[in-house]
């Protein structure tokens, strides 16, 4: 009997998946470990891989199709032997997904002043046994990014895919043609669909923002000393790593959390959750988003093991390639804007953490040193505290040690 492809559950939250694209064409052999399709979750972009060997029979489930739920069957491969009469039999057992049905187009309606002619928009990346365009997720960004018209190209991937270097070279499309998301009726506005990411982050973010009484609380820090013992460290590390200011402040912040473990706990209706593992996450810029990949035991790492790890996460998670075990959970999350200018600014909590730290750039700047003015480099820290969990002296008592790390290095090395 032909073999269901389901769409996986990737994480134990998760409900819900898109299909963002097919690497298997209807017709072509499968094989266990072949990647069938990229399956897009509200974090990352995965890969699913064939278990059984035989012909990809049918794709229920076209590609771009969002909101598909978890082991509903998106595709069907036919085991050696079997035909047309096996598949429409496993087909017709399998439950169907509802997808919208096209917008029909309007008819045409004499007016008294001519209209304007109609801009034709790209459809979106599907199965190519329906007929229209397909193209990689890559491949779409970059046409998309470049003006160019998916459809005016030739696939040279499998099945006529159309894959990253059907895109470079190729200059960005005439005036008139069709651009790569579609103008809504405002003249000068393109509509930009939200992806998966933005769209989590949008919910999350808001809920936060509206239903935890956020508190926040300011610390400026000292930076030479650190700076210097960074300096040190990396000249002795011969290649080996290259340890980040960012690098010092997650292991500070994790040291700082075993000091004061009234920070380190999740908040519920019913009770506070204190946390044995203080688990870091760190907030990464994506396209359409952002991601918090995670340092876990955070306060058992070196600074070495720590700058190898983050540089890993940071790179895939930009790519979209994180694990969900990878970026979900976390007792306490960073944000450094540092490397952009900015001087210091205010986080919004990822719940159910209780807190998330806030970072600056480091300035020089006057400071006071017994009576005497002198010049130090100095980092701005906002903490914001779920005020339900935390108290502002708990709160205080966490940014002093904290401080007391990232100004005193040397004790994070005890």
């Amino acid at each position: 009997m032909a073999i269901s492809v389901t769409m996986p559950a990737l994480s134990p939250t998760m409900t819900e998946g898109k299909v963002a694209a097919w690497h298997k064409a209807v017709g072509d052999a499968v094989a266990p470990g072949d990647v069938l399709a990229e399956i897009e979750t509200d974090k990352a972009i995965m890969e699913i891989e064939a278990v059984d060997e035989g012909t990809l029979g049918k794709i229920l489930v076209a590609e771009g199709t969002e909101e598909v739920p978890v082991n509903s069957v998106i595709a069907m491969i036919l085991e050696e032997g079997e035909g047309q009469d096996a598949l429409d039999a496993a087909v017709e057992q399998a439950p169907q997904i509802p997808t919208p049905a096209p917008t029909a187009e309007p008819a045409a309606t004499p007016t008294p002043t001519p209209a304007p002619p109609p801009v034709t928009v790209a459809a979106p990346s599907v199965s190519p046994s329906m007929g229209r365009i397909v193209a990689s997720p890559l491949a779409r960004r970059m046409a998309r990014d470049a003006g160019i018209d998916l459809s005016t190209l030739q696939g040279s991937g499998p099945g006529g895919r159309i894959i990253k270097r059907d895109v470079e070279g190729r200059p960005a499309t005439a005036p008139g043609s069709a651009p790569a998301t579609a103008p809504i009726a405002e003249q000068g506005v393109v509509e930009i669909p939200h992806s998966g990411v933005r769209k989590i982050v949008a919910k999350r973010l808001t809920e936060s923002w509206q239903t935890i009484p956020h508190i926040y609380l300011n610390i400026e820090c000292e930076l030479d000393a650190l700076l210097e013992t960074r300096a040190r460290l990396n000249q002795r590390a011969d290649g080996a790593y290259k340890i980040s200011v960012n690098d010092f402040i997650i292991r500070a912040a994790a040291f700082a959390l075993a000091k004061v473990p009234a920070i380190n706990v999740r908040w519920t209706d019913t009770a506070m959750h204190q946390l044995s593992s203080i688990d870091i996450a760190v907030a990464v810029a994506m396209e359409g988003g952002l991601i918090t990949p995670i340092i876990r035991e955070a306060d058992q790492k070196g600074l070495a093991e720590i700058s190898v790890e983050m540089k890993d996460l940071a790179t895939r998670g930009r790519e979209g390639k994180l694990m969900p075990e990878e970026y979900q959970g976390g007792s306490f999350t960073i944000s450094n804007l540092g490397m952009f200018g900015i001087k210091d600014f205010g986080a919004i909590i990822n719940p159910p953490q209780v807190a998330i730290m806030a970072v600056g750039a480091g300035q020089k700047q006057p400071v006071v040193r017994d009576g005497a003015v002198a010049i130090a480099t100095v980092m701005a820290c906002t903490l914001s505290c779920d005020h339900r969990a935390v108290d502002g002296a708990v709160g205080a008592t966490f940014l002093k040690a904290f401080k007391g790390f990232i100004e005193e290095p040397l004790t994070m090395m005890l």
